[in-house]
């Protein structure tokens, strides 16, 4: 295949690539936010200390990050066809990555927020501060860096499932290798594909990793 046939691929799977992975890093982030602060808050110690709710919220939290990503997307074609209309295209597949994704960016979120000093929160709470303003006031700003940090990682993670996506009609880069590289045996194609992989995660670490550097040059100025 030719660079010219290869263009219009590579742009199109980049374009549905990233509509896939940015949208489901916003739905990840929304769901695994307050289940990492939640598993945080639940657990011995914390501020509304539930061992049943913290149980609870972990098992189903540990599971979902048990199961492979291939087999979770199968299993949720009923429920993405019944979502979106469709289990097939970028937009359906946005429900099963962001369902794969939210367990394991909750984890990363309860790790951040348990780094925080919790001689702040306790200052806090003496001065009479509710939950919500000790989430919104201490646990969140000061765990902003490492926050940051773990959507970094999750949006790399998401792109290597919207990679694997492909395989049953998700379309993005996966799929244009899997039938333009695999299945026709263009191994150049497959190889400018990985590259083009390879360079959208190296930006998203570049600029995760600026942005985890300037949150934390401004919090030892603040």
């Amino acid at each position: 295949m030719t660079w010219s046939e290869m263009q219009p691929l590579l742009e199109q799977g980049t374009v549905d690539t990233l509509y896939m992975v940015l949208w489901a890093t916003l739905v990840t982030i929304l769901g695994g936010l307050p289940l990492g602060i939640l598993l945080v808050l639940t657990d011995k110690g914390g501020l509304l200390q539930n061992t049943v709710v913290n149980k609870v919220v972990g098992v189903i939290v540990n599971i979902g990050r048990s199961l492979p990503f291939i087999i979770l997307l199968i299993a949720l074609i009923p429920f993405t066809t019944f979502v979106v209309g469709t289990f097939i295209g970028p937009t359906a597949m946005i429900v099963p990555l962001a369902i794969g994704a939210i367990p394991f960016f909750a984890r990363l979120v309860e790790t951040a927020v348990r780094e925080v000093d919790h001689g702040l929160v306790e200052a806090v709470q003496s001065m009479g501060g509710s939950v919500p303003t000790i989430i919104r006031k201490v646990l969140l700003p000061q765990a902003l860096p490492s926050l940051v940090s773990g959507v970094t990682t999750t949006v790399i993670v998401l792109i290597g499932y919207s990679a694997m996506a492909g395989a049953v009609g998700g379309e993005g880069l996966g799929s244009k290798a899997i039938t333009y590289g695999y299945q026709r045996f263009d191994t150049q194609f497959m190889l400018v594909t990985v590259v083009v992989l390879i360079g959208i995660v190296t930006v998203v670490q570049l600029i995760g990793d600026l942005a985890v550097r300037l949150l934390a040059r401004r919090g030892r100025t603040a």
